[in-house]
Formats: structure tokens, C-alpha cells, sequence
């Protein structure tokens, strides 16, 4: 496994990104195995990439947690009871052992990030992640490593299991920035509005924009900058 770096795996208008992929399914049972490509493959069953998937899929029990985050195309996902269209900038959260079929547009692609680990227990269904979902004033981060003013910010998790710890839902918050840091967490990012720099400890920068999805591997080294609002949706184990 590679050193924690952050790593951008989309963005908005489809420019080519630096981050370096590699094919690999995340199972024998991976109903994407075929199209998915891996940047980052913890031991600690997390993983972050893309997939681009095009035709139909069924899985009787979805074999990992995935949240994934449309970038082109429209991904449907149904289960008995709960049909998902999901189209460009839009999320959710497949929970490990749904029993679920996909159909995907030509052409359609998303990142994602999924955690698989074979003694956690089922957690079947979907679960949709609004945009516009309204949410709960969060603690700012610490005082000690923040360059100026705290902002004010808000979140809601929307997935969270509490056996493995996933957390998965959307935060925002007023401009703010915060010296590095080795990342406490691993985090998927999509921004949904605003802008933000994130700077690791060589000095250099990825600008994360409105429609860029990143993903920081815990430990990453990592600093904050953002001089508008942010709102993103996150995954964080």
C-alpha cells in the first residue's frame, strides 16, 4: 500500500486528473469488477476510485458499503421497495448485502468509496444523499490549527453505522483556514458548492472546485483553505 496521499478522482467538466488507477475488482463478488478502477486500496478495507459502468448488474447481496457520486450518464438503483435515479452530481449510498440490480447510460461514470470487510454484519438498503438537505450546527475545527477566525458549520450524517464506523452524509461551512495536519480519517469529498485548496506537506496544491470529487486517505498529511462557502457531501471511516 502507498503513503496517504490526497487524491483527486473526478472532476466536473471530465479534464484528466493526476491521481494513477489501477483495474482490480474489490471481491470475486464485485458486480463492477470488471470496470472498476482502484486509487487507493487501504488494509484496512477502504477503498476510493472510479468505476465506469455501462448495460445492467444485479447483486442478490451487495458484498461492501459503497457511496458513490455520479460524474456522467444516469445510474438507476433498485431494490424491492426503493428505486434511486441518480444523474450528474448525485449520491448515494449502497449498504453491504442489499439485494440490488443497476442499469447505467452508456458512458456512465462515478467515483466512490467503499468499505469492505468481511465480518461486518449486513446493513441492506439504499440511502439517498440530497443536495439540499437541510442540517445541524458541528463543531469548527480546533482552535489550535486554524489561520484566523473559526467558521460556522453545519452537517448532518445521513448513513451511519456504527459497527464499522462509516459515516456518510453532507456538511458546509463559512471561509475558513487551517494549518496541515495528518488527516484523521479517511474522507471522500464531493463539493457540491464553493471551492477549496488542499495542501499537503510538500506544498502542493489541489484545487477541489464545485463538481470535483477527492478523497484523502487517513494520515495524509493535509491544510484547509477555502475563501467562500463550501458544501460537500462526505464519507469518512
Amino acid at each position: 500500500m502507498s503513503s496517504p496521499q490526497i487524491l483527486l478522482l473526478a472532476r466536473a467538466d471530465g479534464s484528466r486528473v493526476a491521481t494513477s488507477f489501477k483495474p482490480a475488482a474489490l471481491s470475486a463478488l464485485d458486480p463492477f469488477g470488471d470496470t472498476r478502477q482502484l486509487a487507493w486500496h487501504g488494509d484496512d478495507g477502504v477503498s476510493a476510485g472510479l468505476v465506469q459502468f455501462s448495460g445492467e448488474a444485479e447483486s442478490d447481496a451487495f458484498p461492501h458499503s459503497e457511496t458513490l457520486v455520479v460524474h456522467t450518464g444516469l445510474v438507476v438503483l433498485r431494490t424491492a421497495n426503493h428505486t434511486l435515479e441518480l444523474g450528474v452530481g448525485d449520491s448515494a449510498v449502497i449498504g453491504r448485502g442489499t439485494r440490488l440490480s443497476v442499469q447505467a447510460n452508456t458512458g456512465s461514470e462515478w467515483a466512490f468509496c467503499a468499505l469492505d470487510q468481511p465480518d461486518a454484519p449486513d446493513r441492506p438498503g439504499l440511502t439517498p444523499l440530497p443536495a439540499h438537505t437541510l442540517l445541524n450546527p458541528s463543531a469548527a475545527p480546533e482552535p489550535q490549527i486554524l489561520i484566523g477566525p473559526a467558521p460556522q458549520c453545519r452537517a448532518l450524517n445521513l448513513f451511519d453505522d456504527e459497527t464499522t464506523e462509516l459515516r456518510v452524509g453532507l456538511w458546509d461551512s463559512t471561509p475558513y483556514a487551517r494549518h496541515g495536519r495528518p488527516h484523521k480519517l479517511h474522507e471522500l469529498m464531493y463539493v457540491i458548492e464553493g471551492r477549496v485548496t488542499l495542501t499537503d506537506d510538500q506544498g502542493g496544491d489541489i484545487v477541489v472546485n464545485t463538481g470535483d470529487t477527492v478523497f484523502v486517505a487517513k494520515g495524509a498529511p493535509c491544510a484547509w483553505s477555502s475563501s467562500v462557502y463550501v458544501r460537500k457531501v462526505y464519507a469518512v471511516k
